[in-house]
């Protein structure tokens, strides 16, 4: 006789609770999710990915010398051309890396000159040497150039200065034209990481006075995992990664052809979006006006000096960050609390203690950062989760006291 075994579906074990917010409310869930990171990554822009599925199709080695290998060749120089016209470079200075931070160690490590940088520079920037001197910034979180010319003045040989274009956690502009002239009276090369302020605000390498200028593809919607590090021809710089003669000879291996042609498609969609920065500010202020209307304790970190369009670095004082950035996801708003390159810890925020603020607002910076797709009903819902955050908050308070 056929024995037929009956097999038991495993009975679904459901929760003996509904999953509840920081503050023990019941997250709604039913609304569609609003994507406020944009300064941890955007999203793949539609003419990136048309680029890479094309590249994918392509057989040959961009260094190989047949039809197939020249196709491919070509792809890459084309978008050697994009990522150039972008920043204002020419071509020949772009040497593709695996992303940004791969592009400041080459600029970093890759030379022998002492390095100085301002103290709230990306952890890629003030890890990357060793021997690195951190100089101190104003209360606005912008380098001290006072420190700058200090610095230059006493070193004894040619070194190299590194700032950043754009802070990545507050969105302030840094002096790089400023810096740049000091550099180079005292002999010294400038660098910039300019991950956080292309096309968001207008790149021009000789009007800045930039030396190295280092790109990421991801952070203006192309793909993760490429970026650039714009060296002038006349910089003299050692590989990091030895063994072939591409890109320049400063980074050898075969050139990641899909991930540069959606690098390149991406700089081409983003030089037109900056015709769209006023309406990001615009959207920025809608935000920060909002989020002090239904919180009128609310602080909005750098707001009197000059910033990228689409960040703001906003304070609830007595929250932590992590704590608003668990119940603003749970309200399905996706924000960030300082820098997205920490393994996923939120750790109280170097930039902000360097700027001198109090501890609460140390632990309790959080990062709104909006893109080209964000939307005014975006906003206003990042408002009104703001105001039930701060709204529950006090309750709490008031219960305890």
């Amino acid at each position: 006789m056929l024995m037929l075994a009956i097999i038991r579906r495993p009975r679904r074990m459901l929760p003996s609770r509904a999953p509840t917010d920081a503050f023990g409310e019941v997250p709604d869930m039913t609304s569609a999710p609003v994507y406020l990171d944009w300064n941890a990554t955007a999203p793949l822009r539609e003419q990136a990915r048309r680029a890479m599925v094309d590249a994918l199709d392509l057989v040959g080695n961009p260094s190989s010398i047949h039809r197939f290998g020249r196709a491919a060749r070509l792809v890459v120089e084309t978008a050697r051309d994009s990522v150039a016209s972008l920043v204002g470079a020419e071509a020949t200075w772009v040497v593709f890396t695996s992303g940004g931070s791969e592009a400041n160690a080459l600029a970093l490590r890759g030379t022998k000159r002492p390095v100085f940088s301002s103290v709230v520079e990306h952890v890629s920037v003030t890890a990357a040497r060793t021997d690195g001197v951190a100089l101190p910034v104003d209360g606005a979180g912008r380098i001290d150039l006072s420190a700058l010319e200090r610095a230059l003045g006493s070193v004894g040989a040619p070194a190299l200065v590194s700032v950043m274009l754009a802070n990545n956690e507050t969105g302030v502009v840094q002096p790089v034209a400023e810096a740049a002239a000091i550099a180079h009276a005292h002999g010294a090369l400038l660098h910039c990481d300019a991950v956080q302020g292309a096309g968001r605000i207008v790149i021009d390498m000789a009007d800045l006075g930039i030396d190295l200028l280092t790109l990421s593809a991801h952070k203006l919607g192309g793909p993760q995992g490429v970026g650039t590090l714009v060296c002038r021809s006349n910089v003299a710089l050692t590989a990091l990664q030895q063994g072939g003669g591409q890109e320049r000879g400063l980074r050898a291996g075969t050139e990641n052809v899909a991930g540069i042609a959606g690098f390149g498609a991406a700089c081409l969609a983003a030089r037109l979006d900056l015709a769209e920065a006023a309406n990001l500010a615009r959207l920025r202020e809608r935000l920060e006006c909002g989020v002090r209307r239904v919180a009128a304790a609310t602080q909005i970190i750098a707001s009197e000096v000059p910033r990228i369009p689409n960040t703001s670095c906003l304070v609830l004082p007595g929250v932590e960050a992590s704590t608003l950035v668990m119940a603003l996801d749970l309200a399905g708003i996706a924000v960030s609390a300082g820098s997205a390159c920490s393994s996923g810890k939120v750790r109280p925020s170097h930039v902000l203690a360097a700027m001198g603020l109090a501890s609460e607002f140390v632990k309790g910076g959080v990062r709104v950062s909006l893109g080209w797709s964000t939307k005014a009903a975006d906003i206003d819902r990042c408002i009104d989760a703001w105001g039930e955050i701060a709204t529950r908050l006090a309750a709490r308070q008031s219960a305890a006291a």
